[in-house]
């Protein structure tokens, strides 16, 4: 049977696509045979009702509800519970991962947002930041300056340190029953049994 695929909307450096994969899949190669054979599938979206901010000392941001602001960023479906696994240890103590509602844009207008048409919407998990106001700047994060000035400290060999604590887990995981976490005693396996319960899906010990 195959794996339920799971959504999620992406504000910050997931949106390019080198980090999301460097996370899920271990490289940020474009010509690695990977990226033609994910199930990835990203489409522009808005997050109503929260504000992004740039984390202070930092290269990323962290979003917050906020009334009366939106959040430019991307949705993407194909993500599977061991993507979801890496992301959350990508993510850090930092950040908690929700469940939201975003609207996929028809069309893109300006960085302000006049111009945006909003088309569906669709329920997605993000990354809301839980470490406190206090460590953020006022100030927005840009993207394309992140892509421009950044984006090099991110990918190949220079960005490795970014990316430790997942591959330090990957590999525990690999050692300890050789699916880098996906065997049926493997931290994603009981991470998703752990949200089943929670959400009611599981009664007892029926699976």
């Amino acid at each position: 049977m195959a794996e339920p695929s799971r959504s999620a909307f992406f504000y910050g450096t997931l949106m390019a696509p080198q980090v999301l994969h460097r996370v899920c899949h271990g490289s940020s190669d474009p010509t690695n045979p990977i990226f033609a054979t994910h199930n990835f599938k990203t489409r522009p979206a808005i997050l109503h009702e929260h504000r992004r901010h740039r984390v202070r000392h930092a290269d990323y941001p962290g979003v917050i509800p906020h009334p009366n602001a939106t959040v430019r960023g991307t949705y993407v479906t194909g993500l599977t519970d061991a993507d979801i696994w890496r992301l959350d240890i990508f993510e850090g103590d930092q950040y908690e991962r929700c469940k939201v509602k975003v609207r996929v844009l028809d069309k893109i207008g300006e960085d302000n947002g006049q111009g945006n048409v909003e088309g569906e919407e669709v329920e997605a998990e993000t990354y809301i930041w839980t470490a406190g106001e206090e460590e953020l700047e006022q100030k927005e994060w840009d993207f394309a300056e992140f892509q421009r000035e950044k984006m090099q400290f991110w990918v190949g060999n220079e960005g490795a340190a970014e990316y430790a604590e997942v591959d330090e887990a990957v590999a525990a995981e690999d050692k300890r029953d050789g699916t880098g976490g996906r065997g049926a005693n493997g931290h994603i396996t009981s991470a998703l049994l752990d949200e089943q319960k929670k959400a009611g899906i599981l009664n007892g010990g029926d699976v």
